[in-house]
């Protein structure tokens, strides 16, 4: 097989995995909207369907975060409903817990529907930004997790590098910390001076 074939046989599996990964998001963000799933995913929703589950209530919690990411819903909904629901510490650690659960499973999601395709594009500004991302995965990780948080557009681009789960979840772990602390302390404050 020549080399423009193997280039022409290689893009083709690749548009097909990001036509499926398209159809996925909009799929499931189509049905979440039909069903009114994310009309209930708001802070008082989540509080009080966490508040009514009892124990069982944090484990739910953690599932719905990871499906609320999916459809796009903003994590700060759910560490501020987790913060509401079990105060700055216990419900910080929830949402941090959350945090890592949701970019987790888009991870996954995204790496098993999409595939790597950011590594099969030649373009040297896309290769230079892989490059330094396979040098140092957790550093890079951590310090855009601390700039961007959970933001969908991150997960989805890390997934489709070549970036190794493990170092994907090391560097989300550490660069979630500040980021969650500041916006539990925050979340506490705001509900001190409103209450």
């Amino acid at each position: 097989m020549d080399e423009a074939s193997e280039q022409q046989a290689r893009r083709g599996p690749s548009r097909w995995r990001l036509a499926a990964l398209v159809a996925v998001f909009l799929g499931t963000f189509a049905l979440a909207k039909a069903t009114g799933a994310t009309e209930r995913l708001t802070l008082e929703g989540i509080r009080s369907f966490m508040d009514g589950a009892g124990a069982l209530g944090f484990v739910l919690f953690l599932v719905v975060f990871a499906l609320g990411e999916l459809v796009h819903v903003p994590g700060v909904v759910f560490v501020a409903a987790a913060i509401v629901a079990y105060g700055p510490v216990t419900g910080g650690l929830a949402g941090y817990l959350g945090a890592l659960g949701s970019v987790s499973v888009s991870f996954f999601v995204v790496r098993g529907v999409g595939g790597q395709q950011l590594t099969a594009l030649r373009r040297p500004f896309i290769q230079r930004m892989l490059a330094r991302l396979d040098a140092q995965p957790v550093r890079i990780v951590a310090l855009l997790r601390m700039a961007l948080w959970m933001a969908p557009p991150l997960n989805y681009a890390l997934a489709m590098s070549s970036v190794r789960f493990r170092d994907y979840l090391v560097g989300s772990a550490l660069g979630l910390v500040l980021p969650l602390i500041a916006a539990a302390v925050f979340i506490d404050a705001l509900l001190s001076f409103v209450g």
